[in-house]
């Protein structure tokens, strides 16, 4: 029973080509967003959707919705430790999440089976101090949202979806920042 989601997800880490918007490998917590990749892409069928209710837990195993940040724009990143791209792009989640605090709340939340035995460790040895380390292992946003890994999903402040992207992205660069604008 926990090998088809595990097969489903680990067809689902989106490690395509470059030229497709991907980028292949991880990235080291030392090396500069500037390797980051470029842009996945943008999807805006689902825009004006209300956000999923589904719970993801803090590493203490508090649990949290979507819907506990309404009144503020969210940005949610899908993600895995097993996902090259998705820790490509997890320096530059940071640095938006730094720069853009107290405007929009980026939730990093991990898609990995063992949740924060390994979302943790990860966390600590990139030494991210501004994203927090919340974990969904259920797989209850991929698999009940139909998505691969990364994708990022932007919601208003009223909770209702504006755009999501699929694949990694550059989120301190000049595309994040026209898509970060409309809201």
């Amino acid at each position: 029973m926990v090998l088809l989601p595990l097969a489903a997800m680990v067809g689902a880490c989106d490690t395509q080509t470059p030229a497709d918007g991907q980028a292949n490998g991880a990235l080291a917590a030392n090396e500069s967003a500037a390797a980051a990749p470029t842009g996945g892409k943008v999807d805006r069928s689902h825009k004006g959707e209300a956000a999923p209710t589904f719970p993801f837990a803090d590493p203490e195993g508090v649990k949290k919705t979507i819907a506990d940040y309404k009144g503020k724009p969210v940005l949610v990143n899908l993600w895995a430790t097993w996902c090259a791209p998705c820790v490509k792009e997890m320096p530059t989640l940071e640095a938006l999440a730094k720069r853009e605090s107290g405007r929009i709340e980026v939730l990093t939340i991990a898609q990995d089976l063992d949740g924060p035995a390994k979302v943790v460790p990860y966390f600590q040895k990139a030494g991210f101090k501004t994203i927090e380390p919340w974990s969904e292992p259920e797989l209850r946003f991929t698999t009940g949202m139909g998505v691969n890994l990364p994708t990022t999903i932007l919601y208003d402040k009223d909770g209702k979806e504006v755009w999501r992207v699929s694949g990694a992205m550059d989120w301190v660069g000049d595309e994040a920042k026209g898509l970060l604008g409309e809201v």
